[in-house]
């Protein structure tokens, strides 16, 4: 299978992640489509895919936009959760095919699957207490972010509201997060951090492959459950 051409819509810290390592990947870009340009089947240039990476106000209408367009779309800008059910309507009365994700790390992915087996074991314990504490960088606009809201839906359950979150933002901090299990006499703590934001780009791009010839509304599960196999000039 070919790698698939992609268009970067926001040409912030992480749309030039995406181009830095889908250069290094072999994959083509189309498009950069940054703030000020209408995203149509002219600015996409044709893509088969396109990956965004803007801000919570502008993500939903940037995400129509793309399936008006007819062009796949990997969203990884967070803190517009509370327009999800909405753009799953408009993505599948529109035959669209949406893949978003609180955090496309793979050692995030891996943190939740290890954070769901510890509150099964500790969390749900009256003598432990569980927290998280989440610190970006002091330019992020949501808070908590939506990877720690995201490990407390797993950690909680039906018991939805229980983890309290403590966000930290400061400095250049790409991203770091940490469950803290405390009981009685003895703590576990889990700690996912982030040292290049290379790793949400290689996420992101391998969702993006994920994706190409698919409908409907998908997370970042639905790939890593069956991940791409591409021939690409980098391999």
């Amino acid at each position: 299978m070919t790698a698939p051409s992609i268009a970067i819509i926001g040409h912030g810290r992480m749309g030039r992640a995406v181009e830095d390592v889908a250069t290094t990947q072999g994959i083509a870009v189309r498009a950069v489509v940054d703030r000020g340009t209408p995203i149509d089947r002219t600015s996409l240039a044709g893509a088969d895919v396109a990956i965004e990476f803007t801000n919570p106000a502008s993500a939903v209408a940037n995400a129509r936009a793309c399936v008006d367009a007819g062009c796949p779309v990997v969203v990884g800008t967070t803190g517009w959760g509370a327009e999800l059910a909405s753009l799953t309507a408009y993505v599948e009365q529109h035959h669209g095919a949406l893949l978003w994700a609180p955090n496309f790390s793979l050692g995030v992915h891996a943190m939740t699957a290890i954070a769901m087996m510890a509150g099964m074991a500790l969390g749900r314990l009256p003598s432990f207490d569980t927290h998280i504490v989440e610190t970006h960088h002091k330019a992020k606009k949501d808070a908590p972010s939506g990877t720690a809201l995201h490990l407390a839906r797993v950690l909680d359950g039906p018991a939805q509201g229980r983890t309290p979150i403590t966000s930290v933002r400061i400095g250049a901090v790409p991203g770091t997060h940490e469950i803290i299990f405390d009981g009685p006499h003895e703590q576990l703590r889990i700690t996912h951090q982030v040292r290049d934001r290379r790793v949400f780009a290689e996420g992101a791009l391998l969702a993006a492959r994920w994706l190409v010839g698919r409908r409907g509304v998908f997370t970042l599960d639905d790939a890593l459950a069956d991940p791409p196999h591409i021939n690409s000039s980098a391999s």
